[in-house]
């Protein structure tokens, strides 16, 4: 005869429930929708000023931004880059900060600029 009483219990090991794993969705992420950066003209910045600004700020090389400053000049503005519009704010406060034209006498301080919403694909 044994006795019950001396024998261990083993209780078996806890068993996780197995998770249920969500359907994949054949969904294309989101995209956020495009913002133009605008730059605004006016006469108290020279194509010098705006060819270096777009070359420090955006990268544009030196041909880029004689195009955008001659852009600026003719038509009034220019659109100098589309992002997000997180990104976009960015570049316009950017621009707005960029400081005075020093080749121009009695300019009192950066370019305007604006963001605006770019027409969707």
């Amino acid at each position: 005869m044994t006795d019950d009483a001396a024998t261990p219990t083993v209780e078996p090991p806890a068993v996780r429930p197995k998770r249920k794993r969500r359907p994949q969705n054949n969904r294309k992420r989101k995209r956020q929708p495009p913002y133009h950066v605008i730059l605004w003209n006016d006469e108290d910045h020279s194509y010098e000023y705006v060819i270096l600004m777009m070359r420090r700020l955006f990268g544009h090389p030196i041909e880029m931004g004689m195009k955008i400053a001659l852009e600026v000049d003719t038509r009034g503005r220019a659109i100098v880059m589309t992002t997000t519009r997180e990104l976009a704010e960015l570049k316009r406060d950017q621009i707005h900060a960029f400081g005075r034209d020093d080749l121009i006498e009695g300019c009192l301080g950066s370019m305007c600029a604006t963001i605006e919403p770019a027409p969707g694909d």
